[in-house]
């Protein structure tokens, strides 16, 4: 069994392989008016990525958030999976690990079974969702899955890549823009996940050539 039949190549969810902004807008509006509190949804939605309690520390006291977040996550359900769709490339990203012989696996902040719902509505097919992990507290679950490449769009996720050793892969489709991805350490920085299966060729080829005895 060769090197790529052991690949595992991670995947960011929220601007990565889903455009989440229309269903976290309007379970903002939907919170704001539940709760009577002022919520920018417009400027929450150009901060994606951080766990959910963050920008919800901008908006209430500490005190009230647990009970807030399970408030939007209520809202979620009815409000969050149904409006986001798929980004450009990002089933054929999946099929490309598939085609290489590699599992590709989730790995979000996002709240799990909410990242569940919007894999199986949108009928991708990783080998594994893991939510709740954040920036470098993403490394656990990218080791235990044995990823040597994380795809993401955000900072925190090329922070959650080096920490775990693993290949960074940026794409520019979320908050940050192609210069904060790579002052980050960003090994790679795509436009959109539409090149990552060109990428994704290059790159197990490179990783073939130290040893070329090997049969796949």
């Amino acid at each position: 069994m060769g090197t790529m039949a052991s690949l595992t190549v991670g995947f960011d969810l929220d601007m990565t392989l889903i455009d989440s902004r229309p269903g976290i807008h309007a379970c903002y509006l939907a919170l704001a008016a539940r709760t009577g509190t002022y919520i920018d949804a417009d400027l929450a939605i150009t901060r994606l990525g951080p766990p959910l309690v963050e920008e919800l520390a901008y908006w209430f006291p500490a005190e009230d958030i647990p009970a807030m977040a399970t408030l939007y996550r209520e809202i979620y359900l009815e409000k969050g999976i149904t409006a986001a769709p798929a980004m450009p490339g990002a089933r054929e990203a999946i099929a490309a690990v598939r085609a290489a012989g590699g599992r590709s696996i989730v790995v979000t902040a996002k709240y799990e079974p909410n990242a569940k719902l919007h894999i199986e509505h949108l009928g991708m097919e990783p080998d594994a969702v893991i939510g709740d992990l954040w920036a470098e507290a993403k490394a656990g679950a990218l080791r235990e899955h044995g990823a040597s490449v994380y795809v993401g769009d955000h900072v925190g996720d090329v922070r959650g890549a080096r920490t775990a050793d693993a290949y960074s892969v940026a794409v520019a489709t979320g908050p940050c823009d192609e210069r904060e991805l790579r002052e980050a350490g960003a090994d790679v920085v795509l436009t959109d996940l539409t090149a990552f299966p060109e990428w994704l060729a290059a790159h197990t080829r490179r990783e073939r050539r130290p040893d070329q005895s090997e049969s796949f």
